[in-house]
């Protein structure tokens, strides 16, 4: 079947539809990750944007349930080079075009997606949609140009869980989807964990492992928790996770983060969570012209000077000059030089805006877990 792209400086891309019929609408970024696919596809970081793989052929090695960051695909649609055909890997549960069908993804192929990264790198992100069929292209560019512009917009209500969970690596396994209600119940142990309450502005399951692996039990609180919930919950630190849109659209979470800062309780946070944290500091932020998205950005970590390898997903950054006196700088981006990482000089409160879960060094940036962890013992 027949697909189109439509952008909303009226540029159109003819392809074939790789995914699910129908119209999926969005902002058009672009990832440079090789692998990965099936992990960007379920981000809800991607929410509300038309994912473009510029590796140029997507697919090769199928889709696993190993390789799920959240119960579903969250991406608004997804742009691919060529398509493969076959999954090559003795762990595939299946090929990517029947994933993307079963979960009513609409994506498109065929395309020429080098001269499509190249156009966004240039002009900047666009708004954009994509259609099956035999569709009218003058109509598409006009539904591109009626999408409400990222900035501004809270995407975080429409990934957040429900209802507070607790994780557990059987929910993994399972596959069971953010929002069941679990009773926040302490495990007994001769020592017992750490706990951590995790606010879910659509937060990446590799996080909740990383957590778990490090010995924390993570109850997982939606996006507008009230902090004075958390302050009197009997926990040991607090984590912010990545989600989707703009930071300073999610009024509720910063203002929160904010009341948070001031309890005596080690905070550490993620992309989204980073960028929250920033705000609720008394920083600002503001949106990149084609954003941070792959898995080989290089980042600079100025206590040391070591430069980790990293996996980034994000269209806003922290402005450093907005920030108060008492909080530095604590990594940097060596393509840009933007903001990668802050702290509060005088507390356990830090963030970075890459995803250290990800593990494209591999184990570059897993000491920000480790801190974490150590930081709450101190505290207990």
């Amino acid at each position: 079947m027949n697909a189109v792209l439509a952008l909303e400086n009226g540029t159109v891309y003819r392809g074939t539809a790789a995914g699910a019929q129908g119209i999926a609408r969005g902002e058009v970024v672009f990832n440079t990750s090789m692998t990965g696919y099936q992990e960007v596809l379920t981000d809800p970081s991607y929410a509300g944007q038309i994912v473009t793989m510029t590796c140029p052929q997507i697919g090769n090695y199928g889709v696993s349930p190993e390789d799920v960051e959240s119960g579903a695909p969250k991406v608004a649609g997804f742009i691919m080079r060529e398509e493969s055909p076959i999954a090559s890997n003795w762990r595939a549960s299946g090929t990517l075009r029947d994933y993307l069908i079963t979960n009513h993804v609409v994506a498109i192929a065929d395309i020429d997606t080098r001269e499509l990264t190249r156009l966004l790198r240039s002009s900047g992100v666009m708004r954009g949609v994509i259609a099956t069929g035999d569709v009218e292209t003058g109509d598409l560019v006009r539904q591109a140009r009626a999408i409400p512009h990222m900035e501004g917009t809270d995407l975080v209500r429409e990934v957040t869980c429900a209802a507070p969970f607790d994780w557990t690596p059987a929910m993994d396994q399972a596959g069971a989807h953010p929002g069941t209600d679990l009773a926040f119940a302490p495990q007994m142990h001769a020592k017992r964990p750490l706990r951590v309450a995790a606010y879910d502005f659509g937060i990446k399951w590799n996080i909740l492992r990383r957590l778990t692996a490090y010995g924390c039990d993570v109850h997982v609180v939606p996006a507008s928790t009230p902090a004075q919930e958390l302050m009197a919950a009997d926990v040991d630190g607090i984590f912010l996770s990545n989600g989707p849109g703009d930071p300073a659209a999610v009024d509720y979470a910063i203002q929160n983060v904010r009341e948070l800062t001031t309890a005596d309780k080690p905070i550490f946070g993620i992309c989204l969570g980073h960028q929250i944290l920033g705000l609720a500091l008394g920083g600002k932020t503001f949106k990149l012209k084609f954003g941070h998205r792959g898995a080989n950005h290089p980042v600079k970590f100025l206590e040391t000077g070591k430069v980790e390898i990293t996996s980034q997903n994000h269209g806003f950054a922290v402005d450093p000059e907005s920030l108060p006196t008492d909080v530095k700088v604590t990594h940097l981006n060596l393509y840009d030089g933007t903001v990668e990482g802050l702290k509060v000089m005088d507390r356990p409160i830090y963030s970075v805006q890459y995803h250290p879960e990800a593990s494209p060094g591999p184990h570059d940036a897993d000491y920000l877990f480790k801190q974490f962890v150590e930081d709450m013992e101190k505290r207990r």
